[in-house]
């Protein structure tokens, strides 16, 4: 488990995500997890990784304190609330419901291109900052449904609505999902939904892989890193779709 935690945390930090995305799938497909169980899981591994990458991105993309602690409060009461509710949904439906969240975002990223998407942004105006700590709504509701998500969904709303750097998009988004994996965290936890003996030993092999991920990421194209996590993205829901039909 803890060379696992680490393979995770590297891909984590290689893609810049917590490495829930590819922990949840793993922990249903290869451990016999059901949905629930393995979002707690896999925060336990989140968690670290998270608070490590926003302590790092902070000291290069500093931002506003109080815009900070604005989104990152909505956040975390935002996956509060909606967390409480989706450790109470059938197995079944949540499965359901992360699948069809990643296939979405998949298509929409290979739908994308670089061009397209920097014409998308400069034809956009910026709109009023002061509406920025809202997209904390938006990304505590992903972080407290699926366990992931937040950032993947707050990073474009930052950076194509309210017309930020990226850097800074992702600096935003860390002070969203940094705190409110903590309370997606407890409240899985409080609802038995965490296999401790599993995600312990995920997020201390994940803390040695992070860094070395991230600086890899560095090196390669963005094109080729755009297109390898779409397909990522696109090869794990359809596997998640399509499973219960495949193993009848």
């Amino acid at each position: 488990m803890l060379s696992l935690g680490a393979a995770l945390g590297f891909f984590g930090g290689l893609f810049g995500i917590g490495g829930g995305i590819i922990a949840i799938p793993l922990l249903v497909l290869g451990f016999g997890l059901d949905q629930a169980v393995a979002q707690g899981t896999a925060l336990v591994m989140m968690v670290p990784n998270l608070l490590i990458a926003w302590w790092r991105y902070s000291q290069r993309h500093p931002i506003a304190l109080t815009t900070a602690m604005q989104i990152g409060l909505l956040a975390c009461f935002t996956t509060w609330l909606v967390a409480h509710v989706a450790t109470r949904l059938p197995p079944e439906l949540m499965r359901t419901m992360f699948s069809v969240f990643l296939l979405l975002l998949s298509l929409s990223m290979l739908m994308q291109t670089p061009s397209t998407d920097t014409a998308a942004t400069l034809a956009r105006q910026p709109r009023d900052l002061r509406l920025m700590p809202l997209v904390g709504i938006v990304g505590g509701s992903s972080m407290g449904l699926l366990g992931i998500g937040g950032g993947l969904v707050a990073t474009p709303i930052f950076n194509g609505w309210f017309g930020q750097k990226q850097t800074i998009a992702q600096s935003l988004s860390l002070a969203l999902v940094a705190p409110s994996s903590i309370i997606a965290l407890l409240t899985y936890s409080g609802a038995q939904r965490v296999d401790w003996a599993l995600g312990l030993p995920l997020a201390v092999g994940g803390l040695f892989t992070v860094s070395a991920g991230v600086a890899v990421a560095h090196r390669l194209p963005e094109k080729q890193m755009r297109a390898a996590f779409a397909w990522m993205l696109l090869g794990t829901a359809v596997w998640l779709l399509l499973k219960p039909l495949l193993l009848k």
